[in-house]
């Protein structure tokens, strides 16, 4: 009798099971439902707004093709991958900046502390916007700003000298060099032992000077910087990444590059893989792998983008995301 019982309960329940997550019962699986998703129209706005600022980091592929597709492609990588910790004073013409390899609601305090222990007068410290105002003698002040850099989790201080009069800023490269050269050594004796963040400075971690956006199917650069910097930072990007440049030409802000995948550096390198520099990362393929890098300044943003000679798009984004890696 109690074998009967026990089969009966294993009965009861098996079919129990069924009736609760079965495909007809009352809790049925939903792991598979997604494939029967449709893409809607976006959203229409009304023209009293305008549209959000956002990177979209995980664009949707075309689903013409989506049968064919047997493998779900990685993200694009959007940003650089941070190194170590360090503090450089950098210069490009009479413009110089303190370039630090943290977030900017990191360096908001340090700099602040900075000049609240000087000698000086703070006269405003905002830091919604990153500017600190100090009071340096009867017709100067000195403007600071803390801003995002354009590697991701990175800073950039500006000094200015101003007239209190009519609010122009002073060329005096000299003075504001002396100036930064001592604010460095104040970072580079404060940024390991600091580990503190400003909660009111958090905004000015979303001011990036590079974000990435996919125009026509292709992904460009875009650096909140006029062409001179631009300019500068894709050519110091290219050295950082052993991208070797066979020609430039400036005035149009083109670069002709050679690149060889990462997998591709060592099998070319053992058959003899043509190379022009000393490091011997840099091989240089035929002209199957040549590359134009482009750089255009337009309403005070310079966009990068990568063209291939043979039109391989693949190879041109990992051109361009490689270059991204390496912008700072």
């Amino acid at each position: 009798m109690k074998n009967l019982f026990s089969l009966f309960i294993l009965i009861l329940g098996l079919s129990s099971c069924s009736t609760i997550s079965g495909p007809d019962g009352y809790f049925p699986d939903t792991k598979y439902d997604f494939l029967e998703e449709e893409i809607e129209e976006n959203i229409a706005l009304p023209s009293s707004l305008s549209e959000p600022k956002s990177e979209n980091h995980y664009p949707v592929i075309n689903l013409e093709n989506f049968d064919n597709i047997l493998e779900v492609p990685k993200p694009r990588q959007i940003f650089a991958s941070s190194g170590n910790s360090s503090v450089q004073l950098r210069r490009l013409g009479e413009l110089m900046w303190i370039y630090i390899e943290t977030l900017p609601s990191t360096s908001w305090p340090i700099s602040k502390n900075y000049w609240d222990t000087s000698k000086y007068q703070v006269m405003s410290a905002d830091p919604i916007s990153g500017e600190i105002e100090i009071d340096f003698d009867l017709e100067t002040k000195l403007q600071m700003k803390v801003e995002h850099g354009i590697k991701e989790a990175s800073t950039e201080i500006f000094l200015y000298q101003v007239n209190k009069g009519n609010g122009n800023i002073q060329s005096n490269p000299e003075f504001v060099q002396s100036e930064l050269e001592k604010i460095v050594e104040y970072f580079a004796e404060s940024i390991n032992n600091f580990s503190g963040t400003s909660l009111a400075a958090q905004n000015l971690n979303e001011m990036k000077k590079a974000n990435i956006f996919t125009e026509n199917g292709k992904t460009v650069i875009s650096l909140d910087l006029n062409f001179d910097r631009a300019w500068s930072s894709v050519s110091r990007a290219l050295i950082a990444a052993n991208i070797i440049t066979n020609d430039r030409d400036r005035t149009n802000g083109i670069f002709f590059v050679s690149y060889a995948k990462e997998e591709e550096r060592g099998l070319f390198g053992l058959f003899g893989g043509r190379s022009n520099s000393e490091n011997p990362g840099d091989i240089v393929l035929g002209e199957e792998s040549q590359f134009e890098i482009t750089i255009i300044e337009e309403n005070g943003k310079s966009f990068v983008r990568a063209i291939s000679k043979d039109g391989n798009i693949e190879d041109s984004e990992q051109l361009l995301s490689k270059i991204n890696e390496s912008l700072s």
